[in-house]
């Protein structure tokens, strides 16, 4: 799936164009909505979600099944179909479960946007989320998380246990959602330590172990002595604690899996969306207006600081984040260069949303390009 720019710019004028219209602005966290009465409650709405890996990876569709269970914990019904592929099998799976009269469905990968657009058209009654994407429609809506704050501070981590000053990351896809994190998590780092390097491997893949432990060891081999990962197994993570180098996971984290390597991971929590946009079902008051929540609001967060790592930089990594929450740490404010050394945030500036939604350039720090 190799995302050339023309598609993101126009995804990013399309999400624009939606958040001119909504009501309320992009990143207003869940006190911020409104509720209308309803005599239907949450236990009446069926739920379906649609994961592109495996519900115990450890990852990216482990965590959003652990927002489908609290579902279930307030008593909705629920279903799920995971290892779904991007493309023809992710439409059969949404026709299915649209024609079984799920109220609503969530599709949790990037890969699945043309699909569910195309599904939702065929079911104007039925209400589609689809997770990172770009394109919306009268009844399907977008969702994401600011991932990116995760990342600043996991960067801070790394930044500040590396000895080589070179640290890894295994990227996914090139898109603005991973290229963003990707800055993030050097910036973090370089806050800390302004000689680190950061150097990508793409695998264009979100979840595959032998791809991703390949990429771990490249970088090893290359000299970085802590990997990131933004893909979805933890293999890297194992190879980090064979091999005595450092590791950050990715969102969620199990100690037992790495003791000595993993330093902490963002970790997403996404039961705040998804018990919000159940309720607003039950409540009809549904809309496809865009969401983008932060830490701020309890979507996502770092995982505890492995205790190995100095106290110090755990009091630095944990000021930052009463920062984020309260509203006074800003991110991407210049001066940033890029990796070429052209000037792309001016001193006193900050990136806004559309710069951040359409993120196509590496900060300085950060080796080779983005892979068209």
């Amino acid at each position: 799936m190799r995302i050339r720019h023309v598609r993101i710019v126009v995804g990013v004028l399309l999400i624009l164009a939606s958040l001119i219209s909504a009501c309320q602005p992009i990143g207003d966290g869940p006190a911020a909505e409104g509720q209308a009465d309803s005599e239907r409650t949450v236990e009446s709405v069926k739920v379906a979600f649609v994961y592109v890996g495996p519900v115990g990876d450890l990852g990216w569709s482990y965590a959003h099944d652990q927002g489908r269970l609290a579902l279930e914990e307030l008593g909705v019904e629920t279903a799920y179909s995971e290892l779904v592929a991007e493309g023809p099998d992710a439409a059969r799976v949404l026709q299915s479960y649209a024609s079984q009269g799920y109220d609503l469905i969530f599709a949790t990968s990037f890969g699945y946007m043309d699909s569910v657009i195309g599904v939702a058209a065929e079911f104007p009654e039925v209400k589609f989320e689809h997770a990172t994407g770009y394109k919306t429609a009268e009844n399907v809506g977008i969702y994401d998380g600011r991932g990116y704050q995760g990342w600043y501070l996991a960067g801070m981590v790394a930044g500040a246990m590396t000895q080589s000053n070179v640290l890894g990351y295994i990227a996914p896809y090139p898109i603005p959602e991973v290229v963003r994190n990707l800055n993030a998590f050097a910036l973090g780092a370089q806050s800390i330590n302004p000689l680190v390097e950061v150097r990508p491997v793409w695998i264009f893949a979100w979840f595959d172990p032998p791809k991703e432990r390949e990429a771990a060891q490249a970088l090893i081999d290359a000299g970085a002595d802590v990997v990131a990962r933004e893909s979805d197994s933890v293999e890297p993570d194992k190879l980090a604690e064979e091999q005595g180098v450092y590791a950050i996971g990715y969102n969620v984290v199990n100690p037992e899996i790495a003791p000595q390597a993993l330093l902490t991971a963002p970790i997403w929590n996404w039961q705040v969306i998804y018990e919000k946009k159940v309720r607003d079902v039950a409540a009809g008051t549904w809309t496809n207006e865009p969401v983008w929540w932060g830490m701020e609001d309890g979507v996502l967060d770092l995982a505890p600081v492995a205790e190995f790592v100095p106290a110090v930089v755990q009091i630095a990594v944990e000021e930052t984040k009463e920062g984020i929450l309260d509203g006074s740490f800003q991110f991407f404010c210049g001066p940033i260069n890029d990796n070429t050394g052209a000037e792309r945030v001016a001193a006193g500036e900050c990136m806004d949303d559309p710069a951040l939604l359409s993120y196509d350039w590496l900060v300085a720090g950060v080796t080779g390009e983005i892979p068209q």
